[in-house]
């Protein structure tokens, strides 16, 4: 059964319209990129071709368009497409047919070293769990993203900033085995931060975290709409679904 006719799609009051406060550089003018990430018409299938083995579609028909200042939350049970789609609006997969746009550009337009730079430049991905380097500290997790471009000292002050919004400033010594694992989420979430993401792309964030843990990370994402990124997140929290501005249910 395909998602096509199986998704309910919902806007809940009061979604953010425009910034409210800038914090640690990450401000995101909603005028200049009003829809940062756009999903048309997207299939995603497994499967098939010369391995002769019977494709399975695990999402058909699925669009989305993401503002700028706006979380949108697709949710629904394990194994109904939810990782695939944050995947392709990353950019890190391709979908079977479809088309993803960012800031209007389609990546059927771009090779793969242009996808790499814009992702870079645009996209701030957060897998389950979050993973961090082991022996790395909190404050290098973050600056991670910044070595490739030797940018690491030019945004050492923004990375201590970033771990200062998700509430551990005080704790940017530590190492992941230090943390626990909202702490080692919220590591996670500033990392995607630091190269000024302007779409933040986090699956299941909340997933084996205490409810006082997951509710400090669904704080952290809607405060950081409030700085105009928008934020694609697949989720079956109950509360993290409530709070989302816009939200698709795959059946």
């Amino acid at each position: 059964m395909t998602n096509e006719t199986n998704v309910h799609r919902s806007r809940r009051s009061g979604s953010v319209e425009a910034p409210l406060q800038t914090r640690a550089n990450t401000i995101v003018k909603a005028e200049d990129h009003g829809t940062p990430l756009e999903l048309s018409d997207i299939t995603i299938r497994y499967g098939g071709g010369k391995s002769g083995a019977e494709a399975v579609s695990v999402v058909e028909g699925f669009d989305l368009t993401l503002h700028a200042g706006e979380m949108h939350c697709v949710a629904g049970r394990s194994g109904s497409g939810k990782t695939s789609i944050l995947t392709v609006g990353a950019g890190l997969t391709l979908p079977t047919s479809g088309r993803v746009f960012w800031e209007g550009d389609s990546l059927e337009s771009m090779g793969d070293d242009e996808i790499a730079d814009r992702r870079r430049a645009l996209i701030g991905y957060v897998d389950q769990g979050g993973a961090l380097i082991d022996g790395m500290s909190a404050l290098e997790n973050v600056l991670l993203p910044a070595v490739p471009d030797g940018e690491v000292e030019q945004r050492r002050d923004m990375a201590k900033d970033l771990l200062d919004l998700v509430g551990l400033g005080r704790r940017m010594r530590h190492r992941p085995a230090q943390l626990s694992g909202g702490e080692r989420q919220r590591v996670a979430i500033a990392r995607a931060l630091i190269l000024g993401t302007r779409v933040l792309v986090v699956d299941e964030p909340t997933a084996s975290l205490d409810r006082a843990s997951a509710n400090r990370i669904i704080s952290i994402l809607k405060d950081t709409t409030n700085d105009g990124i928008a934020v694609l997140v697949a989720s079956h929290d109950h509360e993290l679904v409530r709070l989302s501005d816009t939200l698709t249910e795959l059946i």
